[in-house]
């Protein structure tokens, strides 16, 4: 944390240095006069006036009251300002304390999905996904979107930028920059369950030939992250190895942040959408679907949790879920 290597944690690292050197301005002397008094006030030093009259101090009052004022001043003007400017919402507008952001370049964007309990990436651009891998190339913007299969979490990487949470059904977001080649470490900072000790990743700044390999390397994985392979990568599991995938399923990521990936459940955009319209009422009640005990089956899906949800209007056109049998799915 102390020795990043993006601009963004470079800037956090120097708010921590500015917010200590200010506040021992305060702990330094005091931590001195505690000694001296202690020294000059003790039971053997018969030359120390004694004033058991006194009470006040005009002088003593302005100092004890207005540096302490000063600092919370500073510190609340440093925070205020570095709020905004360090935002994990705004898009970067420099590279390095001094390199903008070139006019035409793209930011690289990473779909990061917290399970139980590992690490999911999804690189759009690319059409690719990794488990408990994370790469990027050096000097380019990195824009996060970010959300939680389950339990809320929260995603870190000390070298690149500070920690942001994850939450099941909505997406968060960072911009960052990594500006030094090197391998970095990557974790969970917020605790989520049994398997949280382990829920680690690594993180590789490269330079655009080593990336651009590194995509080569994934994209020659035979295995493809779709619907049912992201069901059965959902269940929990600890200590999970970097897995790569291929080809992704389009529109995935977009079903996990709406907690719609089964073909037959309603998103919660367009529930949230019946709900802006008015509801469904009591017919909203009943319209319930859940997954066969058979397709459950075929799919590998014994061991994950069963879930009833709401049925969606339409389904989505996905063969490995033919055999689907829904409960009052119809509104």
């Amino acid at each position: 944390m102390l020795s990043p290597s993006g601009d963004i944690a470079i800037q956090q690292r120097d708010l921590i240095y500015i917010s200590v050197a200010l506040m021992l301005i305060v702990i330094i002397p005091v931590m001195i006069l505690t000694v001296v008094f202690a020294w000059r006030y003790r039971a053997s030093n018969k030359d120390a006036t004694y004033s058991p009259e006194w009470d006040h101090s005009t002088k003593i009052e302005l100092v004890v009251w207005s540096i302490p004022l000063l600092i919370i001043i500073a510190l609340g003007a440093i925070t205020w300002v570095s709020t905004h400017k360090l935002d994990p919402y705004r898009p970067l507008d420099r590279i390095a304390a001094d390199r903008p952001v070139p006019a035409d370049a793209q930011p690289l964007v990473v779909e990061v999905v917290a399970l139980d309990w590992k690490w999911l990436f999804l690189y759009p651009e690319y059409g690719i996904a990794t488990v408990n891998e994370l790469a990027a190339p050096v000097d380019r913007p990195i824009t996060f979107h970010m959300t939680s299969s389950s339990v809320m979490n929260s995603f870190y990487i000390p070298a690149l930028a500070g920690q942001v949470y994850t939450m099941a059904g909505m997406q968060t977001k960072l911009h960052a920059v990594i500006n030094e080649p090197g391998t970095y470490k990557g974790f969970s900072a917020n605790y989520s369950g049994a398997g949280f000790s382990g829920m680690h990743f690594q993180f590789h700044g490269m330079d655009d030939a080593g990336f651009g390999q590194w995509v080569e390397r994934v994209r020659q994985s035979s295995d493809e992250l779709s619907r049912t392979t992201y069901l059965q990568l959902e269940a929990p599991s600890e200590r999970e190895p970097v897995r790569y995938y291929g080809s992704v399923a389009n529109g995935l990521y977009d079903a996990i942040l709406n907690r719609c990936v089964e073909p037959n459940r309603m998103c919660m955009r367009d529930i949230m959408t019946i709900d802006k319209q008015g509801g469904l009422g009591l017919p909203g009640t009943i319209n319930l679907a859940k997954l066969d005990a058979a397709t459950r089956a075929r799919l590998g899906l014994e061991s994950v949790r069963e879930r009833i949800y709401v049925s969606a209007i339409c389904t989505v056109n996905d063969p490995a879920f033919t055999s689907l049998d829904t409960m009052n799915a119809s509104l």
